[in-house]
């Protein structure tokens, strides 16, 4: 392949991972079936733990669509809802307990108590489409890592596509709970849970700061 050619892709990669940001606001029209189908093959392209999971017959990964207003989607938000809230309870009393954890949650346990007040938790009923990914459960558990490269995937995609996306965390928290589990027709804590929202932008963001390579490196000998 010509120098020419890498450096166009370069370039192009290169500009995808500026413009990747965390979307929060977004239009109510909803991308394209098609255009979902391809940042789920992107993620689905993502690495897993092959030997943690196996090469059993049941494949490792799974994606399940909330379109905005569905019946589904009505039924996931409050089941979202109150394991955040049971969350936030929990945390509070840990804390109640722990000044080291109240020195280092604090900034944590205001969002979960900001999401509370709101009576709903952000990406999950806010854009065109909520999306959940289950990855299954091994040994070593390292789940949630391959997780995170198929959300990085898909995220990248949906930056290549001009698609918003926000990153719902919260999810991993239903990742047990019998009645969102029956919604998705997993069995309940057989796969670990990611969720995030995409839809097209709803507001413009600056673009993102970070220092300098050189800043934050350091070369061994």
């Amino acid at each position: 392949m010509c120098t020419e050619v890498f450096d166009q892709q370069n370039a192009a990669l290169d500009r995808i991972l500026a413009e990747r940001r965390s979307h929060r606001v977004f239009r109510p029209e909803p991308p394209s079936e098609d255009e979902i189908r391809r940042i789920l093959h992107a993620g689905l392209l993502a690495p897993f733990a092959a030997a943690s999971v196996g090469t059993g017959d049941d494949y490792f990964r799974r994606f399940f669509v909330f379109r905005h207003g569905s019946a589904s989607m009505n039924d996931a938000i409050p089941l979202v809802r109150d394991q955040v809230s049971r969350m936030a309870d929990e945390l509070e009393r840990a804390m109640h307990h722990d000044a080291g954890l109240r020195a280092k949650a604090v900034m944590f346990a205001h969002r979960l108590s900001q999401f509370r007040k709101a009576g709903y938790v952000p990406g999950v009923g806010t854009a065109p489409y909520y999306i959940v990914v289950a990855e299954k459960k091994g040994y070593p558990p390292v789940e949630l890592q391959s997780l995170a490269h198929c959300m990085q995937n898909m995220w990248l995609k949906a930056t290549a596509l001009g698609i918003g996306f926000q990153l719902v965390s919260a999810t991993s928290l239903v990742s047990s709970d019998p009645a969102f589990c029956r919604i998705l027709g997993i069995p309940p804590g057989e796969y670990e849970l990611m969720g995030c929202a995409m839809g097209y932008p709803g507001d413009k963001l600056s673009p993102s700061i970070r220092p300098a390579v050189e800043d934050v490196t350091r070369w061994l000998d």
